[in-house]
């Protein structure tokens, strides 16, 4: 068993990082007096929080995953993040093609390939193709 701290520097996080987790129900070690205990499979699922942090899960998605007790409830929470994943790369996809332009126009309203990027901006807005 370990203690909070010991768990934290393992990670490299801050305690209050776990008694927040804790406090959002995705945790749940074992006291000694008012002291947490953190067995392996707790050390696990601070493993389990980090890696679906990475991949942008909210705490929420993270809780309802990691309780899932059937593979269709699981797969249920993966497909959504996995449509919130998909809408963001594609924004993220958008900002790079903004970015990666190099226009030499001196009123970037009047650059064709900045143009482009508001007239499928406006299509996508409007539902139109």
């Amino acid at each position: 068993m370990k203690s909070i701290g010991e768990v934290a520097a393992w990670f490299g996080l801050p305690a209050h990082v776990l008694r927040h987790w804790e406090a959002e129900g995705l945790l749940t070690p074992a006291r000694a007096g008012n002291r947490r205990r953190y067995t392996d499979a707790d050390v696990d699922r601070v493993a389990a929080i980090l890696l679906s942090k990475e991949a942008g899960f909210a705490l929420a998605d993270i809780r309802l995953m990691l309780a899932a007790r059937s593979a269709p409830a699981r797969r249920e929470v993966l497909a959504g993040h996995r449509e919130r994943l998909r809408v963001r790369i594609a924004r993220a996809q958008a900002a790079l093609d903004l970015l990666e332009g190099d226009c030499p126009h001196d009123d970037l309203m009047t650059c064709p390939r900045f143009r482009g990027l508001l007239a499928d901006r406006l299509t996508q807005a409007t539902g139109t193709a």
